[in-house]
């Protein structure tokens, strides 16, 4: 897989982040990415293919890419996603030709996935993943949010409470936890999670040149 052909001043490149945020809904994630994508200009959302339909407001490209289900599978059978899942009775995944793209480009590549996508990333990516999870500050609080968006019924809360606890039960598979009581004291960690990120040694391609240069 390519990667970031990001520079510094001292001329060596950094490979890039696949950073990963994952939560049960109504725990924050999204604004969290959406303040993260607008602060940070090295980092591109990762657009994900589904197959439900689109909401009012939603557009096609930026929120989503709307296939219909044969395409799906079709998708799956010829390899073009990096992960993929099954969720709420729609499939979601990750084409593998933009994230690649994004790469090239220099850019930190942020996902909004769950536990399943975030592991099937892994496997495939491995060291170019960071991943995040964020808590609820308890499942009463997330009860509350879910039910004062007033855009659910009591069964699909009833069905998202229920996957909250199978997604909170995974956490252990995650480099990162974060707990968001306060979005903005939230998403100053997650930007210094990123950050470290991005200067870890092992990122900075061409790092051994520098030193020996450094040394002579």
């Amino acid at each position: 897989m390519p990667h970031s052909t990001q520079s510094d001043l001292h001329g060596f490149r950094r490979r890039g982040v696949l950073f990963v945020l994952s939560s049960p809904s109504g725990a924050g994630k999204s604004t969290i990415a959406r303040r993260l994508l607008a602060d940070e200009p090295e980092l591109a959302m990762s657009v994900s293919a589904t197959t439900r339909a689109m909401r009012p407001g939603e557009v096609e490209g930026k929120d989503y890419h709307f296939v219909d289900l044969e395409e799906f599978r079709r998708m799956v059978a010829e390899d073009e996603f990096l992960e993929w899942a099954h969720v709420f009775n729609h499939r979601y995944g990750t084409p593998r030709g933009q994230v690649e793209a994004m790469l090239a480009a220099g850019k930190d590549v942020l996902f909004d996935i769950d536990w399943q996508g975030a592991q099937q990333l892994f496997q495939i990516s491995g060291a170019d993943v960071v991943r995040v999870f964020i808590f609820p500050p308890s499942m009463e609080e997330l009860h509350r949010r879910l039910t004062s968006r007033g855009t659910d019924s009591t069964e699909v809360i009833d069905a998202r409470m229920a996957r909250a606890a199978n997604e909170v039960s995974h956490w252990d598979g995650y480099d990162y936890v974060l707990v968001n009581d306060d979005v903005d004291s939230c998403i100053r960690g997650v930007k210094t999670i990123l950050a470290a990120e991005r200067l870890k040694r092992s990122r900075q391609q061409g790092l051994i040149g520098f030193i020996r240069r450094l040394t002579r």
